[in-house]
């Protein structure tokens, strides 16, 4: 083994250390700062729940509807069944989806116009309105 090599394995080795030497109490502060800033796998700002549902009653532009219109003010509702629940949905489903309607990714007649005009800050309010309603969501894993 060279000395390279040695060198970079007790650089790791040091490096594990100093990450696994942290206190519960620190590691845990540090995790409620990164909750607390916002950050989530959709890279968003903190949502806030009033503010989202606001825009959850608001009439888009693009299709004259709202949220609520179709996935009714709960989020519970839909008015078909292809339309997904969004009341207690998972923190991150409803900002990737919207992200990728805004992106033109995913393609949906109402929602593709209608999230084209959303803000990140629009959308992380709208998932934290509906994350915060009561959910109907069931889990099928291993339904048949």
């Amino acid at each position: 083994m060279t000395n390279a090599s040695r060198l970079a394995i007790a650089l790791l080795a040091t490096l594990a250390v100093a990450a696994c030497s942290k206190s519960e109490p620190e590691a845990a502060a540090g995790a409620e700062e990164h909750a607390a800033a916002g950050h989530s796998s959709a890279g968003l700002p903190s949502g806030r729940i009033a503010a989202g549902e606001e825009l959850a009653k608001a009439k888009g532009k693009a299709t004259g509807q709202s949220c609520i219109d179709c996935h009714g003010s709960e989020g519970n509702a839909p008015i078909d069944d292809p339309s997904p629940k969004l009341g207690g949905q998972y923190a991150d489903y409803i900002p990737h989806a919207l992200q990728q309607y805004r992106a033109g990714d995913r393609q949906h007649p109402l929602m593709t116009p209608q999230a084209a005009t959303l803000g990140d800050q629009d959308i992380a309010d709208l998932a934290a309105y509906f994350g915060s309603r009561q959910g109907q969501l069931r889990d099928l894993h291993g339904v048949e």
